[in-house]
Formats: C-alpha cells, sequence, structure tokens
C-alpha cells in the first residue's frame, strides 16, 4: 500500500517541476516588424492597387450567385437565369422549330415504344410489355425474399 502512496507523491512532484520548467524556460521571441515595400522613383506617387481576393466562407446562396451572373455584374438577368434551361430545352427540340411538341418531349418514352412493338400494332402484347422492363445491374444479383426466409427460420426454430 506504501508504494502507491509512494508513487503517487512522486507523480505529482513531476508534474509540479514540470509546469514550473515549461513556463519559465523561455521568454516569448518579439515579432519583428512587417518589412516595408520598396519603393521605386514613379511608384512612390501611384497607390498601388490589390486585386480583389475571392472570400472563403461564402454562403450556400452566394455561391448560387456567382454561378447564375455569368457576366461578373452583380445582376443576374432572365437570359442568364433561362441560359441551363435553353440547353435542356435545345436537347429536346428535334425539329428546331422552337416550340416542344408531346412527342418531342417524350422522346425516350416514345422510342422505347416504337423499339417494343415489334409487330407495329400501335400497342404493345404481354410479351412486348416484358421487354420495356427496367434492365437490371449485372452485379445487383437476386433480390431478397425476407418475408419467405424469416418464415423458413421460424418454422426451423419451431422444429427444434
Amino acid at each position: 500500500m506504501w508504494r502507491y502512496f509512494v508513487g503517487g507523491i512522486a507523480a505529482l512532484l513531476m508534474a509540479g517541476a514540470g509546469i514550473f520548467l515549461f513556463r519559465g524556460s523561455a521568454a516569448p521571441e518579439p515579432v519583428p516588424p512587417a518589412p516595408r515595400a520598396m519603393q521605386t522613383g514613379a511608384a512612390e506617387t501611384e497607390p498601388q492597387t490589390v486585386a480583389e481576393v475571392p472570400r472563403a466562407d461564402r454562403s450556400r446562396e452566394e455561391k448560387r450567385f456567382d454561378r447564375s451572373d455569368k457576366d461578373r455584374n452583380g445582376m443576374v438577368t432572365l437570359a442568364e437565369m433561362q441560359q441551363p434551361r435553353r440547353k435542356a430545352f435545345a436537347k429536346l427540340d428535334k425539329n428546331g422549330d422552337g416550340t416542344l411538341s408531346f412527342e418531342e418531349w417524350t422522346v425516350r418514352t416514345s422510342t422505347k415504344f416504337a423499339d417494343a412493338d415489334k409487330d407495329k400494332s400501335g400497342g404493345l402484347t404481354r410479351a412486348e410489355f416484358a421487354a420495356t422492363a427496367p434492365k437490371r445491374r449485372a452485379g445487383a444479383g437476386p433480390r431478397c425474399n425476407c418475408r419467405a426466409e424469416v418464415a423458413r427460420a421460424l418454422a426451423e426454430a419451431a422444429d427444434e
């Protein structure tokens, strides 16, 4: 028991000595003054301009505004707001007439329907409709039938 007592006192003495050594060991060095800029003849009279540095603490809305303001004039015009939608519209407007028909808007569905309608009857039979099912990923594997597995596990547990 006395060993623990002596060890505790020794630890406290060492901690106290460490505190005194680290606190009083070195005085902080004074910070040297900033260097003066080198000035040459004509530059002495002209004020120096510093390029605006982008802020790192911009909010989400400020970043969104900056992405939309394409000409960087501090205002977002209607044309700037519509520009991303114009590109998407141009991709869908297949005939380039400036209007979007229902068929152009549903081009993916229309193409999928036309490819599945093998007999060109204007309708899909059950077999043709089954061909429109989304393709499963190769690595996905069969889905788990959890209800059947739980029922089987409960039945096995009841048999034991």
